[in-house]
């Protein structure tokens, strides 16, 4: 079987397992949808027809059976607390997210990257220093705090922004997109701090290596060494730790956007689960495992093509 292959097989199984497990937790955890959507003064008889109604009254395995199915014809059942399809409330929060999280991810990698190869291509006990304490204090500081410290800077003392004058792409991309910006910042800071970090000490464990000593000894200059030779192999580790980036910038999304109130997934996440609104939590849950296991995957194809000691193992 192909190294694609498994990997596909294990995506498969993954999805799967998390699926089952978001629905069954909310089997399990305290409280009822319907005492939320009738009120605590609401009578048996009255929780009892909701609940037919809802079909939570069928056995926990059937109803997740029938969730599953639908799920997959790209039917993600109806909200309890609005009584809209869950597609229909997640098209727009997801383009909105989505968008977010690639703003922040571009960021990253635009940020990063040079920083790092400038950072990596010169020795100096000096600049050593100043990048290890930079990173420490970025690294150091989670991106919700950042993300506050930001509102602060740039919308209550500078005013470049209004913090929660948020404005739709449905109306107008170019205020969406500039509303995104400095939330997305907030995300990739800490990442660019670790990235280059990561980068910098890879490329001067590479420039260390024999391979080098060779190439320089045949004439090539020093950039020309790490154009040509170092950087392909310096960047391998970083690739794996920028796909993790991705997956993970999806999910940090959710807190950024309650700082900046950006009416996004995250902010229907966090209200549907105090609402105990299941349906909509569960597509939530499994569209972000399904977006972690995708980047992974694709992550791995694109590390095993970088190197190809890896279809060895």
């Amino acid at each position: 079987m192909s190294f694609a292959a498994k990997k596909l097989i294990t995506l498969i199984i993954t999805l799967f397992i998390v699926s089952l497990l978001a629905f069954l937790a909310f089997q399990i955890i305290p409280g009822d949808p319907t005492t939320d959507l009738l009120g605590t003064e609401a009578s048996q008889e009255a929780r009892a027809a909701l609940r037919a109604e809802l079909g939570l009254d069928r056995p926990a395995l059937v109803r997740y059976w029938d969730w599953l199915t639908s799920f997959l014809t790209g039917d993600m059942g109806e909200s309890y607390n609005y009584r809209l399809p869950v597609s229909g409330l997640l098209g727009e929060k997801l383009v909105i997210t989505g968008v977010l999280a690639l703003m922040s991810f571009l960021f990253t990698i635009a940020l990063s990257i040079p920083l790092g190869i400038l950072a990596g291509s010169v020795r100096s006990p000096a600049l050593d220093k100043l990048v290890a304490a930079l990173d420490q204090v970025v690294m150091s500081v989670p991106p919700f705090f950042v993300g506050i410290l930001v509102c602060y800077l740039f919308g209550t003392v500078l005013r470049v922004f209004v913090p929660g004058d948020f404005v739709s792409y449905t109306q107008d991309w170019g205020a969406f997109l500039s509303y995104l910006v400095l939330p997305a910042l907030s995300m990739a800071l800490p990442r660019v701090a670790m990235t280059v970090k990561m980068l910098r000490g890879s490329i001067l464990s590479q420039l260390g290596e024999d391979y080098v000593r060779t190439a320089r000894s045949r004439g090539l200059t020093r950039w020309a060494v790490l154009r040509r030779h170092v950087l392909k192999n310096a960047l391998l580790p970083v690739i794996t730790f920028l796909a993790v980036s991705a997956a993970e910038i999806m999910t940090s999304s959710i807190v950024i956007e309650q700082v900046f109130t950006i009416p996004g997934v995250g902010r229907l996440l966090l209200s549907s689960i105090s609402n105990r609104d299941f349906p909509v939590v569960q597509a939530i849950v499994v569209i972000l495992a399904a977006w972690i296991v995708a980047v992974n995957f694709v992550a791995d194809l694109l590390y095993q093509a970088a190197d190809p000691r890896i279809r060895l193992r």
